[in-house]
């Protein structure tokens, strides 16, 4: 087989062949994991129940749910974690779907999940340095959030440079 013969787009890649779950569908199981967790958060903000979280290391998930930082415009951020989670799925859905996002979808989606990687970064900083206290379902979504910019900006490379 030649080089351009193993390169041919009917031909799976070696990487696929080693590595038999697509980018996409990593991509898919991180959101349902980010959607579980929003959820909970959400579900927690909504009736105002008692969080669960580790009493050591300076986990005070009250303290952290509880702040002035936990709100955007009067909005809870947990509230606006769950829509940016579904608007995330909603582009997954329909980036092979609608014509526009067939070609912008990805682009898209790195832009959304680029914004929402800083603002979770702005989040760490907050629990860390302002509020000295630490949610662990809170780190807990921005560490999916940060796995789920790697690899939609794996996917746009891949993409760019197919």
């Amino acid at each position: 087989m030649t080089v351009q013969q193993a390169q041919s787009p009917s031909e799976p890649s070696a990487i696929r062949s080693r590595f038999p779950i697509s980018a996409k569908t990593i991509s898919y199981l991180l959101v349902f994991i980010g959607l579980g967790i929003s959820v909970y958060l959400s579900y927690v903000k909504l009736t105002e129940v008692p969080m669960a979280c580790p009493a050591t290391g300076g986990f005070s998930c009250g303290t952290v749910q509880g702040s002035v930082y936990a709100e955007l415009w009067g909005i809870p951020i947990a509230w606006l974690g769950l829509a940016v989670n579904i608007l995330i799925l909603g582009l997954l859905i329909l980036e092979d779907r609608i014509p526009f996002l067939q070609e912008n979808g990805l682009l898209l989606l790195f832009g959304l999940v680029l914004f929402a990687g800083l603002y979770s970064a702005y989040l760490i900083y907050v629990q860390g340095i302002i509020l000295e206290a630490w949610c662990m379902w809170c780190l807990l979504h921005e560490a999916y959030i940060f796995a789920l910019l790697i690899v939609t900006g794996w996917r746009l490379r891949n993409n760019l440079f197919a």
